[in-house]
């Protein structure tokens, strides 16, 4: 439980409004604000690299499947 110095049944402290169309400032936040970088591509698209990836699993049972079915 946080321990408060405000004794009860004081009215709350008054903060310090935001103007409006600003951002207020985090606690403890030191981003600061950036561009968004542009789309790396085909590089950084997870479905290429997941068909990519089932395709080859695909050949290489493919292969055994072969091996299996040719050798009686």
């Amino acid at each position: 439980m946080a321990i408060s110095h405000i004794p009860p049944g004081a009215p709350a402290p008054a903060r310090r409004l935001t103007p409006p169309g600003e951002t207020p400032p985090a606690e403890g936040s030191i981003s600061e604000a950036h561009q968004e970088r542009a789309d790396g591509g085909v590089w950084e698209h997870p479905v290429v690299w997941a068909v990519v990836v089932l395709l080859g699993s695909l050949v290489v049972a493919g292969y055994f499947v072969a091996r299996i079915l040719s050798f009686p």
